[in-house]
């Protein structure tokens, strides 16, 4: 009989999730960045930043293809170098932080993509518009203690057409060409802090 109990729970606690295996990581803004570029009069290209994001990654350390992130920009911050064309991004001509304050990406999926890759599948939010988009991802890196505190970090890239998201301004030039490029390239270098259990 004894025997029989150990074997019951033995097979009860391999059928519950083990919830040592998943690590919670919050975004820690001062050593993230979310960067954009776009081609500008067909010529060049700009670059802008956004200067606040936040964020949470329930890492799956036996399974990394079983972890999920969340994370949200803080549109208002947008920050080319140029107030003018800073306040013009602001505005409902792009991303009218009037009324849309934040962008938001929530990943649906995560599969292997080479030794180190990752592709991210999830919804990204512009504008009050919702479009699925994929990030390709270097990391998560081997977590690294410093102090009391432990560390990990991401990089992930992925290319959107603005005018998906409902941000269309733009100007025909004389010579043909546009002012702004729908083509949106995104580039995230996040650093993450791991988030302590709770106590009992």
């Amino acid at each position: 009989m004894r025997s029989i109990l150990r074997a019951a729970v033995l097979l009860l606690a391999a059928s519950l999730p083990c919830a040592a295996q998943v690590t919670t990581w919050q975004i820690d803004p001062a050593h993230s960045a979310a960067q954009f570029s776009v081609r500008h009069m067909m010529i060049s290209t700009v670059r802008g930043d956004f200067q606040k994001m936040t964020g949470t990654l329930l890492l799956d350390e036996k399974d990394v293809t079983k972890s999920s992130i969340d994370v949200t920009i803080d549109a208002t911050t947008v920050d080319t170098r140029e107030e003018r064309r800073n306040n013009h991004l602001k505005s409902a001509d792009f991303l009218d932080v009037a009324n849309f304050p934040t962008m938001t990406f929530k990943s649906k999926s995560v599969s292997a993509a080479g030794e180190g890759r990752l592709k991210v599948t999830g919804d990204l939010t512009i504008r009050g518009v919702t479009k699925e988009v994929v990030l390709d991802v270097d990391g998560p890196t081997p977590a690294m203690k410093a102090g009391n505190q432990t560390r990990r970090g991401v990089s992930a890239t992925t290319r959107i057409n603005r005018k998906d998201f409902g941000v269309r301004w733009s100007r025909a030039m004389d010579g043909g060409g546009v002012v702004v490029s729908d083509d949106v390239n995104i580039t995230l270098d996040v650093e993450f802090l791991l988030k302590p259990p709770a106590a009992n």
